[in-house]
């Protein structure tokens, strides 16, 4: 005879047996007025996120992560326990969050404008990521197990042959109109950058790169171990 319950059913048992129990599920199937996917593979997911000013979600969960503020943000969290807390971020920071289940209400003036990088793998990588590169500067923003993100200043004269790879994932997230050509896996050349614009570079994939301005580019980079 089985005796063991289905999954569907302790659920049922517990949601029933708990008044009040917030079964969160994930934020872009619960809230997908304000996350959106930009891209997503087995090892990571992007996310677009943007609330208006008062705009409040639903409770939703995040695996391990690093938001991109590409604004000014205030915001107040609160967790399944009744408890909230109050973040401000500056436009252009990034912050390392651990796994997690919130409702987010953005409690500023100005809409929360943000880039999420989700880490899906089971356990974090080994690759060494860089903290220094040629042509380049280099300003860590946030760091975790699983990765880290960077404000790069690309200089005039940076570039990438063709046949470039690295050992890390890359998430690149432009800060404003840019000049600068990145050709992924052959792929005809992104030449044209708006604030906000992604591109995913994965490990081992040769691509191509260079300034194409007179000036320093400015870059995050959610490099991914």
């Amino acid at each position: 005879m089985k005796t063991g319950l289905s999954v569907a059913v302790v659920v049922s048992a517990l949601v029933v047996a708990t008044p009040g129990l917030v079964i969160a599920q994930d934020a872009v199937k619960t809230d997908p007025a304000h996350y959106k996917v930009i891209f997503e593979n087995p090892s990571v997911r992007v996310l677009r996120i943007h609330y208006a000013p008062g705009a409040t979600s639903k409770m939703h969960q995040h695996p391990d992560s690093i938001a991109v503020f590409l604004a000014d943000a205030k915001t107040r969290f609160l967790t399944p326990d009744g408890k909230t807390q109050d973040i401000e971020a500056k436009a252009d920071s990034a912050t390392y969050s651990a796994a997690t289940t919130h409702n987010p209400t953005n409690t500023g003036t100005s809409a929360v404008d943000a880039i999420l990088v989700e880490f899906r793998s089971p356990k974090p990588g080994t690759a060494t990521l860089p903290t220094e590169r040629p042509n380049t500067e280099i300003k860590p923003l946030a760091d975790g197990p699983y990765g880290s993100a960077y404000l790069v200043t690309l200089g005039p004269k940076f570039s990438e042959p063709a046949g470039t790879t690295h050992d890390y994932d890359q998430v690149v997230i432009a800060l404003g109109p840019i000049d600068t050509s990145l050709s992924i896996a052959g792929k005809p050349a992104k030449t044209t950058w708006t604030r906000g614009d992604v591109s995913f570079i994965g490990r081992g994939v040769a691509h191509e790169s260079k300034v194409t301005g007179a000036k320093g580019q400015n870059v995050i980079i959610v490099a991914i171990k």
